[in-house]
Parts: C-alpha cells; sequence; structure tokens
C-alpha cells in the first residue's frame, strides 16, 4: 500500500521538475535568441546609412583600428547612436515590465504613470533654462524621476499599494506634469524650442559619446542588481500576504525595485527623451516569448532593446522622410494600449 501512494506522489514530482525544465530550457533560448537579434540588428545599424560600410570594416572599427572613410562614419556617428539605442531600450524594458510585473497591472508603466514625465520636466528645465546637458542633466532627472514616484506611491497608498490606484493617481500626475513642460515649451526661446521639442518626441539624433557614459554607469551598475531582484519580483505577483509566507522582505524588495526601475527609466530619459510606449510594450512581448512562471527582467530588457534599433532603422531608412524612434514607437504602441483598454472593459475590469 506504501508503494502504491509513492508512486503517484513520484510521478506528479518528476512531471513538475519536467516543467520546470522545460521553462528553463524556454527562457534560455529565448534570451539567446533575443541577444543575437539585438546584435545583428545593432550590426545592420552601423552598417547601413548614406553610405554601406561592410561588416568587416565595422567590427575592425568597434576594435579601435583606424579605417579610411568608416573610422568618422563608424566610431563618431553610428556607434554612438547604436550604444544609446541599446542602453536606452535595455532601461526602458527592464524599468517598465518592473512596474508592471510588481504592480499586477500592464497599465503601470513609468510613461503611462507619471515617471517619465517627472523626469521629462527636469529635462526640458534643465536644456531651455539652465543649458546643461550630460551628467548634470541626467542627475536632475533622476531626481525629479524619484521625487515623482515617491510622491505617486504615497498618494496611492492606502492600507497597502493597489496597482488601480496606482495607474490612475499616477496618470493624474503625468497630466499635471505634462502641463508643466508645455508651459516651459511657451515660455522657451525660440532658439531653444527645436532641442527640447527633437528630445520630447524621443530621438536618437545627436547622440554622442558624453551621452552614453552616464546612461552605460547607470545600465551596468543597476542592471545587475535588477536581474538578481527578478525573481523575488516574480513572487509579488502572488500578492503580499504569499509574498511574505514565501520569505520575501515585500516592502524591502518594492522599494528596491521601484528606486532601480525609476533610475533606468530617468537615466533613459535623460539621454533619448520619454520613447513613446517602449517600456509600455516591451514586457507584454517578453512574456508572450517567455511563456509564465519566468522572471522577465532580462528578456524585457533584450526586447525594448531589439525594439528601439528596429523603431529607429525604420525611422531612418523605411520612408523618404526620417522620424525620430519615438514616433514609430508611437504607432506602434498607441494601437496596443487602445486594445488592452477594449479588453480590460470588456472582462469587467476596472482598468
Amino acid at each position: 500500500m506504501t508503494a502504491t501512494v509513492a508512486r503517484p506522489a513520484t510521478t506528479a514530482h518528476a512531471a513538475l521538475a519536467a516543467s520546470r525544465r522545460a521553462r528553463r530550457r524556454r527562457r534560455a533560448l529565448v534570451t539567446g535568441g533575443l541577444l543575437a537579434l539585438v546584435v545583428a540588428l545593432a550590426l545592420v545599424a552601423l552598417m547601413v546609412g548614406e553610405t554601406f560600410v561592410p561588416l568587416g570594416d565595422v567590427v575592425r572599427v568597434a576594435l579601435g583600428q583606424t579605417v579610411p572613410g568608416a573610422s568618422f562614419t563608424v566610431g563618431e556617428l553610428r556607434l554612438p547612436r547604436t550604444a544609446t539605442a541599446v542602453l536606452a531600450g535595455l532601461a526602458f524594458g527592464a524599468g517598465g515590465v518592473t512596474f508592471q510585473t510588481m504592480l499586477r497591472n500592464p497599465l503601470a508603466s513609468p510613461d503611462i504613470i507619471g515617471i517619465s514625465s517627472g523626469a521629462s520636466v527636469a529635462a526640458v528645465f534643465g536644456i531651455l533654462v539652465l543649458g546643461v546637458s550630460g551628467p548634470t542633466l541626467s542627475a536632475m532627472a533622476v531626481g525629479l524621476g524619484l521625487a515623482t514616484a515617491l510622491l505617486i506611491y504615497l498618494l496611492a497608498y492606502r492600507d497597502g499599494l493597489l496597482g488601480a490606484r496606482l495607474v490612475l493617481v499616477g496618470i493624474g500626475a503625468g497630466a499635471f506634469l505634462h502641463a508643466m513642460v508645455q508651459w516651459m515649451l511657451l515660455r522657451a526661446s525660440a532658439w531653444d524650442l527645436p532641442a527640447a521639442i527633437r528630445w520630447l518626441t524621443g530621438s536618437l539624433n545627436d547622440s554622442s559619446w558624453e551621452q552614453v557614459r552616464p546612461l552605460a554607469i547607470a545600465v551596468l551598475l543597476v542592471g545587475p542588481v535588477m536581474v538578481l531582484a527578478s525573481r523575488p519580483l516574480a513572487v509579488l505577483q502572488l500578492g503580499d500576504d504569499a509574498a511574505t509566507g514565501l520569505g520575501v522582505r515585500v516592502e524591502r524588495t518594492r522599494l528596491l525595485l521601484l528606486v532601480g526601475a525609476v533610475v533606468l527609466v530617468s537615466f533613459a530619459t535623460a539621454t533619448t527623451g520619454p520613447i513613446a510606449f517602449l517600456a509600455f510594450l516591451a514586457g507584454p512581448i517578453a512574456a508572450r516569448l517567455v511563456g509564465p512562471g519566468a522572471t522577465l527582467v532580462l528578456p524585457a530588457g533584450l526586447v525594448g532593446a531589439a525594439l528601439t534599433l528596429a523603431a529607429d532603422l525604420v525611422g531612418q531608412h523605411a520612408f523618404d522622410t526620417r522620424f525620430p524612434v519615438g514616433v514609430v514607437t508611437g504607432a506602434i504602441g498607441a494601437p496596443y494600449l487602445v486594445y488592452l483598454l477594449i479588453r480590460s472593459n470588456r472582462a469587467g475590469g476596472s482598468l
């Protein structure tokens, strides 16, 4: 009788272990495929343009060799732009999926709940009023981005943090901050407007190594922390009580993830501007690719990088007129937002 009872238990345990191995294998394959896609898109971005540069010359320039006719085009123009696209995509993707997972709401991405708007106010003020750029502008954007996130968190907190309430508070805060940006644009000098408006559309134009360095430092320092914290992040989807029962320090973990996501999004916003819907799209796409039960921070970051590179290639080369990357991502993200709202309304949800 003991053997009869033990056999079904052993079979169930073996099936569970096999399911876990299959999920890990799928996640590894998807992550590897996304990484290969990002590398391929980056190479294409370095090769194509007004002049075509062969792959061998691109590799030699990237390794620091001097190649006549390619060193300036690739090393000074295309390489900073491509590096900015990859790093900003990683930051927006990882930051966006962190908010969406932590709050269990696909609408809770930084560009919808006002976090990016806070960084935008600081960046526009720095550009139009103070005339700053580089690390100073990044520091201002991160500071106001953190302050905005803290204010939204405090306003939405009432006997716990409800995702729908935070989204509504964030949308209101974002509308107020957007009005502040518009007021600054109306008061700005005509000479300063083109730079601010180009930045607000989300653009990789005028990318330089000076802009890449602060973003690279933020991604290299904060990114690994976010990846390591992604397992407790997945547990938070079960709810605070369940996560506490499984040994997760809920408030400490949530604070760490919140600060890390805001830092990543704020640095990216200070560098490229608020690329429309990028943080909003990366997480759901990664979830569809990886499947249920997997951590999404790294896959979503790679999806964000791939989307940024692909959107920039489309905006630069697919039409007679060149479009900033934010215009292309906005054209993709807006229909998905409408679809998500319609689906949520049919399901009877508040959001």
